[in-house]
């Protein structure tokens, strides 16, 4: 993609996420489930890819509902590989179920997901201003940081690029243009 070529621009799809969701600060646990989720989806995929299966993630996982997803089995998991609206990927999917664990842990510790993952930027959002897509990095410290204490909590597919995505769909990190 050119680097004046304003990404959600090359999809309908695309500019509705954008207009209605990403950078907006969020703080709701399920959504920040939701997110997280479909970043992971996202790794080695183009985001319109994703956005195109969200509602068949929707349905499969509960509507992103933490407790029954993470009551969720390796039994649960063969069938969803046997449906073609998702990204079959077995790993993939594995993680979103061992994330909904991971989640339960934090909430356990730290009230909320939003709680522990907020305090990274002191409750308040990142602002920057990118004037192309090439101002904006696929990774930075911040997600360095976040990545490192989501895997040490047991989350998967969370390395600090998808973090960085993470972080920016959730409004930690406002690179808006």
């Amino acid at each position: 993609m050119a680097d004046n070529q304003f990404w959600p621009d090359s999809d309908p799809l695309l500019r509705k996420y954008y207009d209605d969701e990403w950078g907006f600060p969020e703080h709701d646990d399920q959504k920040l489930f939701e997110l997280l989720t479909l970043e992971g989806m996202q790794a080695g995929l183009s985001w319109l890819t994703v956005l195109r299966k969200r509602e068949a993630f929707v349905d499969a996982f509960h509507q992103f509902k933490i407790e029954p997803v993470a009551k969720m089995t390796s039994t649960d998991v063969d069938a969803l590989m046997e449906n073609p609206g998702l990204i079959r990927s077995r790993n993939k999917l594995n993680s979103v179920i061992t994330n909904a664990r991971a989640i339960q842990k934090v909430q356990a510790e730290f009230g909320s997901f939003d709680a522990f993952l907020w305090q990274f930027v002191d409750h308040t959002p990142i602002i920057n201003h990118p004037k192309s897509n090439a101002d904006i990095p696929a990774q930075t410290e911040l997600s360095q940081t976040v990545a490192k204490a989501l895997k040490k909590r047991g989350f998967k597919f969370v390395g600090p690029v998808i973090t960085y995505s993470f972080l920016q769909a959730a409004g930690l990190v406002n690179d808006r243009f």
